[in-house]
């Protein structure tokens, strides 16, 4: 019997043997399929690699069905073998390495054109300046005066703490500027 190919991670699991033996499984896996793919895709950056992800946790997850006494706990179980999994790949990523004889020439980076970073830099200062006051005082202090973040502290009177978490916030909110989205 052959295994039928599915649309998604979400309803693979169920597509195999395992509805038979374990209906609430299947159940589990239907329910929880799309909140559990969502993990998986916060843990690496290619969809089709989230549903890989997920299907491999989910596989560990009914070949443990049986073990498992809190199905209440499923949830941190199933996320569990999501990050291990995961971690176990980027660990078994292997870099082949070849010795030659010469090196190879490398090829000159061309030229970055100065309109585009003058535009690059019209638009960082617009995000910057949407900024709330205090993100934006901190953020200059720190990378357009490169400020540490101890001098950036004392220089505006609060905690170093306070810089970090400002300063986070606001690079959060730069990442998120539309205006800066064809940079990235």
């Amino acid at each position: 019997m052959t295994t039928p190919v599915c649309a998604d991670a979400s309803t693979a699991a169920a597509a195999t043997t395992g509805h038979r033996r374990y209906p609430s499984f299947s159940s589990y896996v239907r329910a929880r399929g799309p909140v559990l793919l969502r993990t998986a895709r916060s843990l690496t950056a290619n969809p089709s690699d989230a549903e890989d992800l997920l299907q491999t946790a989910l596989t560990k997850t009914y070949v443990a069905w049986e073990r498992i006494e809190d199905h209440r706990a499923l949830d941190g179980y199933v996320r569990r073998a999501l990050v291990n999994t995961r971690t176990s790949q980027w660990r078994k990523r292997k870099v082949d390495e070849f010795a030659c004889e010469e090196l190879p020439e490398r090829e000159a980076a061309p030229a970055p054109d100065p309109a585009e970073q003058q535009s690059l830099h019209d638009a960082m200062w617009r995000a910057v300046l949407r900024l709330p006051d205090r993100q934006r005082a901190m953020v200059v202090l720190r990378y357009y005066e490169d400020l540490s973040e101890v001098q950036t502290a004392e220089l505006l009177g609060v905690s170093v703490g306070t810089v970090k978490s400002a300063v986070s916030r606001a690079l959060g909110k730069l990442r998120e500027d539309p205006e800066l989205g064809p940079v990235r």
